[in-house]
């Protein structure tokens, strides 16, 4: 069974940092880009951040940029998302994602997590 399961979330004072992980089985990861969205409550689900097969390429939404670090072990088959300088309008589940393609579109990617919800207090 293909799964990703994430952990890491919680409730942050904005300002504050906290990292995410997500953990895949069922599949050989190496072969997957992989990426982190989020939801919050009445939005869609919006991209976050991406990482290359190997690690070396990443990419990022705007809103998160200089803030987050994408990276991935493949030899434990592990994502991370680091977050600092956590904003209010951080809040949301967060979802790893597993995907063929070089992209930032949710419909590009194949497995999806359960989400990780996390919340930063103003």
């Amino acid at each position: 069974e293909k799964q990703l399961v994430e952990s890491g979330g919680g409730l942050v004072q904005a300002g504050g940092s906290l990292r995410l992980s997500c953990v895949a089985s069922g599949f050989r990861f190496d072969d997957y880009a992989m990426g982190w969205f989020r939801q919050a409550p009445g939005n869609e689900r919006e991209f976050v951040a991406a990482v290359s097969w190997s690690g070396k390429n990443t990419l990022y939404a705007d809103q998160v940029k200089g803030r987050f670090t994408v990276s991935r072990d493949n030899a434990k088959n592990a994502l991370y998302l680091q977050m600092n300088s956590l904003k209010p309008e951080d809040t949301a589940v967060y979802y790893c994602a597993a995907s063929t393609r070089w992209s930032d579109a949710a419909n590009d990617y194949d497995y999806w997590g359960q989400g990780t919800q996390l919340t930063v207090s103003s």
